[in-house]
């Protein structure tokens, strides 16, 4: 067993749970395939928040059984919250297909269970209270940006996620061993570190919390930015809003996930704080960061969801006006509380819903990102566009995707640009005229 395929699905916690992985593997002396026909095993790191990712994870899971049938001794595996959330079903419906079923918190023992799969289906899906990886190095993908995990699993219990079943209780890591982390990202090339954590900002080490997190990390020499995702509204403490306002390096960015603007709803998705408090929370943060982009999070046609339970919902997005929003209809996951709860709200209502929502925040993201036209902004450059020839792309300190000429600056450098265009999603850019060191090519137009 030398070469290993792993294919992520789901958030940016997956995708650092892959970077470990890859990197257990390699100190191993295993190596990583780029395709799963060069594999000896393939691993396929699943998310379970919502259905339609473990139907895409199930429906890849039929192309391996084909390749299987042509390459017996190919090793295949699930990884992640589907491998804990349906580790059941994986083993007694795919066994002619899986060899492996491996939770959250069995990542150390990957190489040997591989090992072991080759002769006989192995399954791993103890959860584990004490298990954090905080002495395990990730093998971090190209790129100028590092992913961290703070924290494992979730005490919040919201009526609708799986993930405190799947990643189990909260855990945080030491201060000490994420600032180890962050030196070591920032000595091979990252530029950019953002923490992760399903709360990230309820982080605490039994003597720090993530207010001194993010103090400690703005005094990482060589570290141009700090991000974090995603935090919840009931730890944005006042000692929090504060370090970001004060900390450099900390972008003006927050992603903070509302999920619904009506009181009975969020009461019962057990979201532990009202529309008011949300409010107060996000006055506090626009109040203390200028320029302070706000994303959220929102789902519609959650279990006794009423008409104007939606409007005030709808009604909120346009008050908001959010810089951007992830919008989902509500899906429910077996285990969780609201499973049991008969749907009230049809399917085609809540694609109803949904696209009203949609239609509105692309509109506001749009007339938001208009607010930047004629302004100068820097850019943290990532590479080459992926539509446009002859451009760059990269993110702004407000996380809003910029492209602009091609000048030849290397990725991992700050770029000053001025803002000529924009769309709800991108922002269009040439030299900014005080950063006039070399000439710039024109403008091109990505359509």
């Amino acid at each position: 067993m030398q070469r290993v395929f792993i294919e992520t699905y789901g958030c940016q916690m997956n995708v650092a749970d892959s970077e470990l992985m890859a990197g257990v593997l390699e100190r191993a002396g295993m190596s990583l395939a780029d395709r799963p026909e060069d594999a000896d095993a393939v691993i396929l790191n699943t998310c379970a928040i919502r259905e339609h990712a473990e139907q895409r994870v199930l429906g890849r899971l039929g192309e391996f059984a084909r390749l299987k049938r042509a390459r017996p001794g190919l090793v295949v595996g699930v990884a992640g919250c589907m491998a804990q959330h349906l580790r059941k079903r994986l083993l007694d419906t795919e066994a002619r297909v899986l060899d492996l079923v491996v939770g959250p918190d069995g990542y150390r023992n990957l190489p040997d269970l591989l090992r072991r799969a080759a002769g006989e289906p192995v399954a791993h899906v103890r959860l584990d209270r004490d298990e954090t990886y905080g002495d395990l190095e990730p093998k971090r993908g190209d790129g100028v940006r590092a992913w961290i995990t703070v924290q494992r699993g979730c005490d919040k219990f919201c009526t609708y996620c799986v993930v405190p079943y799947t990643r189990g209780r909260e855990r945080s890591l030491s201060l000490g061993e994420l600032l180890r982390q962050v030196r070591d990202a920032v000595a091979h090339g990252y530029r950019e570190i953002v923490f992760l954590g399903q709360t990230v900002n309820s982080f605490h080490d039994g003597t720090h919390d993530f207010a001194d997190l993010l103090r400690a990390t703005d005094q990482v020499e060589g570290l141009l930015r700090i991000r974090f995702t995603s935090p919840h509204p009931s730890d944005m403490t006042p000692r929090v809003i504060a370090a970001i306002a004060e900390c450099e390096k900390v972008c003006p960015q927050v992603h903070l996930p509302l999920q619904s603007a009506s009181d009975p709803v969020l009461q019962a998705m057990r979201r532990t704080y009202t529309l008011a408090q949300y409010r107060e929370v996000v006055a506090a943060l626009r109040s203390a960061i200028p320029g302070l982009a706000l994303s959220t999070d929102i789902i519609v046609g959650f279990p006794g969801e009423t008409e104007q339970d939606f409007e005030r919902t709808f009604a909120y997005l346009r008050e908001a006006r959010y810089d951007s929003a992830f919008l989902f209809k509500y899906s429910a996951r077996p285990d969780t509380k609201s499973f049991l709860w008969p749907e009230t709200v049809t399917e085609a209502e809540k694609g109803t819903r949904l696209e009203r929502l949609i239609a509105l925040q692309l509109s506001i993201s749009a007339e938001r990102n208009d607010e930047w036209l004629g302004r100068d902004v820097d850019v943290l450059v990532e590479g080459p566009a992926r539509r446009g020839e002859g451009q760059l792309y990269g993110r702004s300190p407000q996380f809003k995707a910029v492209v602009f000429p091609n000048d030849g600056t290397p990725r991992g450098e700050l770029r000053r640009v001025r803002v000529v265009g924009a769309t709800s999603n991108t922002l269009l850019a040439v030299r900014s005229p005080r950063d006039a060191e070399r000439p710039a090519p024109a403008l091109v137009s990505i359509g």
